[in-house]
């Protein structure tokens, strides 16, 4: 899956729920709290991590590769 950054950066929960993968703000914030969410091969718990250009995040079998 590819998303493409529309401005400098995307918050992290905020990419999560824009791309459906979760229902709610809450669910995406749990999934990251969890430990459940890499971003480029490292555990990401910081919900509004700053997610840029060139960034892959991971959840589950689903990965994305933000351009």
């Amino acid at each position: 899956m590819t998303y493409t950054l529309t401005s400098e950066f995307i918050e992290l929960h905020k990419l999560l729920k824009l791309l459906d993968l979760v229902d709610t703000g809450g669910q995406a914030k749990m999934l990251i709290q969890d430990g459940l969410v890499l971003r480029n091969g490292v555990i990401e718990i910081r919900k509004r991590a700053k997610i840029i250009k060139d960034d892959t995040i991971q959840i589950g079998d689903v990965t994305i590769t933000v351009v």
